[in-house]
């Protein structure tokens, strides 16, 4: 593989993969890259996925999930790497969560909060919807985080929910590169969007999909209680089938108003810059499969099957569909610079098997009994085997169209037991580490 000038790692945070396919919207990427169609996120959100991508491990090794949110770093992670090697790194983000606040700012010669750096259009009017909308920042009003500015900066960074930041993140992120270029540096860029994230952005700024004002208002409802997951706790209703049909529909539009800057920003990076760029999701969302909703607690195709592009100047139109995890974006990326121990994403499902690992969401102790289980689900060829709450579940990989649901095998019956020895020994390892893990938790 020949060693790459510059290196970008662009993550639409939440998106489906079915938000993206069939129509996918990336004339350039597609017929210029490589397209995964089985990746799978080792998290079910932001933090355990992102630091997986980060570190290669899954989130019973690194230990940043919903229950910990500790990174344990065993080595040096992809930035430092990318530093060690001779690149500048840089992360331009819209979400906090990739930052300072969890460990994933780690190696970073910069982490760029655009929330920081952005002009905000009606910052009184959306600092007072997100306090509306979010009971938890509500609480701080009257303690020392009110007074010391904390809370005034979550209140900022939250912003991004209600307007668009991919101009900035990507304005942001050519310029480092280019200043670079005149250093004759090259450059390792992580670039995180939300436009594809909660609230799902259909406009510029906060908009409802719905007609009307009663359309309107019970979508806002539905918003709300997603956001907050608050029947997880019995302080709502889960949100509706119909509900969660509109939810759902928004993050496809918000897709397809991001699809054609990202192609264009792609298509310049590789043509004119010389860059590898990897291209995907860092997981998906639930809206309504298995009962679950939004993301934090769940192992699904909707949850964790993302979209994944891998396109440079020397890559050419290719289809993968066999099953892999996501971490293994830390190893192709080190393949890229020449690292010795780097792999291929080609070669991801012998290195990076698709695990998917979620911890329950703790909600401050108030969630109800019956969402208290981990969750750990191994992919094996087109068979998924789900371990929830002491019992084991299948379920055929979804290929093209709804997910189908999981079986749960009787008691007793350990589906791991069947495989072939090779990955049969190596996922009862896994199986034993995260019980063990989950145990100390």
């Amino acid at each position: 593989m020949p060693k790459q000038r510059h290196v970008v790692l662009l993550i639409a945070d939440s998106l489906r993969y079915d938000a993206v396919y069939p129509s996918v919207n990336l004339p350039f990427v597609t017929s210029r890259g490589q397209s995964f169609h089985q990746a799978r996120s080792a998290g079910c959100w932001t933090l355990p996925s992102t630091a997986s991508m980060f570190t290669g491990l899954y989130p019973h090794q690194h230990g940043a999930d919903t229950a910990s949110r500790q990174l344990r770093l065993s080595a040096p992670p992809l930035a430092a790497r990318m530093v060690e090697a001779g690149l500048e790194a840089h992360q331009v983000t819209a979400n906090a969560t990739t930052t300072h606040i969890f460990g994933l700012h780690q190696g970073f010669s910069s982490v760029n909060r655009v929330w920081r750096e952005m002009r905000q259009r009606y910052p009184s009017i959306h600092k007072a919807l997100v306090l509306a909308g979010k009971p938890r920042l509500r609480r701080r009003l009257f303690t020392r985080d009110a007074l010391n500015g904390q809370l005034a900066a979550d209140l900022t960074a939250s912003t991004v929910w209600l307007q668009n930041t991919v101009g900035e993140v990507l304005d942001r992120g050519r310029s480092l590169l280019e200043a670079a270029e005149k250093r004759g540096r090259s450059t390792f860029l992580f670039l995180n969007l939300m436009e594809t994230h909660f609230p799902y952005h259909i406009a510029d700024t906060v908009e409802m999909l719905s007609d009307g004002a009663i359309g309107a208002l019970r979508e806002l409802r539905q918003l709300y209680h997603l956001v907050n997951q608050s029947w997880l706790t019995g302080g709502g209703a889960e949100p509706s089938v119909e509900g969660l049909a509109v939810i759902r529909e928004r993050q496809r539009r918000a897709w397809l108003r991001l699809a054609p800057m990202i192609d264009r920003f792609v298509e310049e990076l590789v043509t004119r810059h010389d860059a590898l760029v990897v291209l995907g999701s860092d997981h998906g969302d639930n809206f309504g499969e298995h009962g679950w909703a939004y993301h934090f607690s769940n192992v699904s195709d909707a949850g964790n099957r993302v979209p994944l592009f891998r396109v440079g100047p020397e890559t050419v139109a290719e289809h993968h569909h066999r099953p892999f995890s996501n971490l293994g974006i830390f190893h192709d990326l080190l393949a890229a610079i020449g690292a010795p121990d780097g792999i291929p994403l080609s070669e991801a499902p012998e290195h990076a098997p698709a695990i998917l690992q979620s911890c329950w969401y703790h909600g401050h102790g108030r969630t109800l009994p019956r969402y208290r289980h981990h969750q750990l689900c191994f992919i094996h060829e087109q068979r998924r085997l789900l371990h929830r709450a002491g019992r084991w579940h299948q379920s055929p990989v979804t290929i093209d169209g709804p997910e189908a649901p999981f079986t749960r095998l009787d008691a007793g019956v350990d589906p791991l037991a069947e495989l072939p020895s090779g990955p049969r020994e190596a996922y009862r390892k896994t199986f034993d580490d995260f019980q063990a893990y989950t145990e100390r938790l």
